[in-house]
């Protein structure tokens, strides 16, 4: 992993990946450069996925994805049907509509997207994620999965 800084539009950053459950729990993360496209990490950001059930092994995929309309691209939506897991993704707006275009996202999915933006709202609560002061990701995504611990016992 490399340090995952560089120039976004906010200056110079790091982008946090985030996957949450319908419930604002987080699932997963992935850290990439500030210039970075989300759409990139996607397959890594659901490789993280761990789905916990009541028995047995966690599960390794969950039933739907919704994203925004950064994740708006073919080989996702056919990774997500590959896999059997439903996407509410809306179409980004310069697209234009006919042949070829995939079909209008699940409205009631894609209302529960902002779950995660909620999400991101707890993390930011702590000062250390805001500022990012390790210099490695590696220890920089360890005080992101503190933070996950400090969710999950909130709850």
């Amino acid at each position: 992993m490399g340090p995952a800084l560089g120039y976004g539009r906010g200056g110079f950053s790091t982008k946090i990946h985030l996957l949450t459950d319908r419930q604002g729990l987080p699932l997963g993360a992935v850290l990439s450069a500030g210039q970075r496209h989300e759409s990139a990490f996607f397959t890594d950001l659901m490789n993280e996925v761990s789905v916990p059930r009541p028995r047995g092994r966690p599960r390794k995929r969950p039933d739907a994805v919704a994203g925004d309309r950064a994740y708006d691209a073919d080989w996702i939506r056919q990774w997500c049907t590959d896999k059997g897991i439903e996407s509410a993704i809306p179409a980004r707006k310069n697209m234009r509509e006919g042949p070829g275009r995939p079909p209008t996202c699940d409205d009631r999915r894609y209302r529960d997207r902002n779950t995660v933006e909620r999400c991101v709202g707890h993390l930011k609560e702590r000062r250390r994620l805001v500022i990012r002061y390790e210099k490695k990701a590696s220890h920089y995504k360890a005080m992101i999965l503190w933070a996950f611990v400090e969710e999950y016992l909130n709850r």
